[in-house]
């Protein structure tokens, strides 16, 4: 599986890099809101709750338009 993934990253490390990194993010967004599910409901401004939704917008945000962009200039 390593060998893979480092032929994998030897032919397309950017690609790679974009996906290992959204797993990373994925798991860390999961185990935040399982963090503060536990922790009961936001009281106040609920600050760790607004970072977690920045956090998932901006992942959103990356994929659906940065990467289509990058995809778009860099393949054309």
């Amino acid at each position: 599986m390593l060998a893979g993934l480092a032929a994998q990253f030897r032919a397309h490390p950017v690609a790679t890099v974009l996906e290992l990194g959204s797993v990373v993010v994925c798991i860390l967004l999961f185990v935040g809101t399982l963090v503060l599910l536990s922790s009961g409901p936001p009281t106040g401004r609920g600050n760790p709750w607004l970072v977690l939704v920045g956090v998932g917008a901006v992942f959103v945000v990356f994929w659906t338009a940065v990467v289509p962009l990058y995809e778009r200039f860099v393949y054309a």
